[in-house]
This record gives C-alpha cells, sequence and structure tokens, in this order.
C-alpha cells in the first residue's frame, strides 16, 4: 500500500491556490478539468516530495462545505517554524495555535482546513513573540 493524496473540496479555487502556493509554498503538480462532471482537480506536493499529494477538488456548481472537524488536518514539516509563521502573518494568514514551544503551530486555509506546521527536527529555542502569543479561533 502507498499513500497517494489528500484530498479537500474547495469553495474558490483562485483563494485556494493563493493559500496553499504562494502563502504556503507547495507547487501545482497537475490540473484536470472535466466538463461533463462540472468539476477541477488540482494536486499540489511540497517542493521536492512530489509523493504526497493534496488534491484540491473544486466544483463549478456553488455548495455550502461544512467546517469538516472531523477531518483532522494535513500536516507540513518546515526548515524554520518561526520563519514560516512570519511569513504566513505577512501574507495575512492567522496563526490560530503560535509555535510557543519552538516545534508546532496550526493555521487554516481559505475553506477552514486546519494545517499543522512542524519544525524538522529539534525543536527551535522558545522565543518571543511566539512565546507569549495567545491562540486564535480553532485549530
Amino acid at each position: 500500500m502507498k499513500y497517494l493524496h489528500t484530498m479537500v473540496r474547495v469553495s474558490d479555487l483562485d483563494e485556494s491556490l493563493a493559500f496553499y502556493c504562494d502563502r504556503l509554498g507547495l507547487r501545482e503538480l497537475r490540473r484536470h478539468e472535466n466538463q461533463g462532471g462540472r468539476f477541477t482537480l488540482v494536486f499540489l506536493a511540497a517542493p521536492g516530495d512530489d509523493e504526497a499529494q493534496i488534491e484540491l477538488t473544486y466544483n463549478w456548481d456553488p455548495e455550502e462545505y461544512g467546517e469538516g472537524r472531523n477531518f483532522g488536518h494535513l500536516a507540513y514539516a518546515v526548515d524554520n517554524i518561526y520563519d514560516t509563521c512570519r511569513k504566513l502573518m505577512d501574507a495575512g494568514v492567522t496563526i490560530n495555535r503560535p509555535p510557543r514551544d519552538g516545534r508546532m503551530a496550526f493555521v487554516r486555509s481559505p475553506d477552514n482546513i486546519s494545517i499543522e506546521l512542524l519544525q524538522k527536527g529539534d525543536a527551535l529555542t522558545v522565543q518571543e513573540p511566539w512565546k507569549s502569543m495567545p491562540n486564535t479561533g480553532k485549530w
């Protein structure tokens, strides 16, 4: 058995691609548009890790998606948790669970998918402003 991808439904493909690609740093591997089924599939992966993919499914006909908290979350290892969170904050992304421990943070996509960011290797030395930053919303 081999892991292929995780699928999440998105309500605005452009907004979601801006989040996942421009802000989070994933890259688009391939795209499939199905005229008959009226949907678009976009497969993304972290740089250097094409094996672990996320499939964004965009249904052309509007739908209301619940928060899907039972989905859990996506998780990505990052080179520097503080730099990643700073870059996301500077791009307007809310850090729902700041990396107070130098190891883990949570953010949410435009469709409220929880995304866990984990420091590669050992946790970084605890530092401000992260150490004192409270949680915001749900993660």
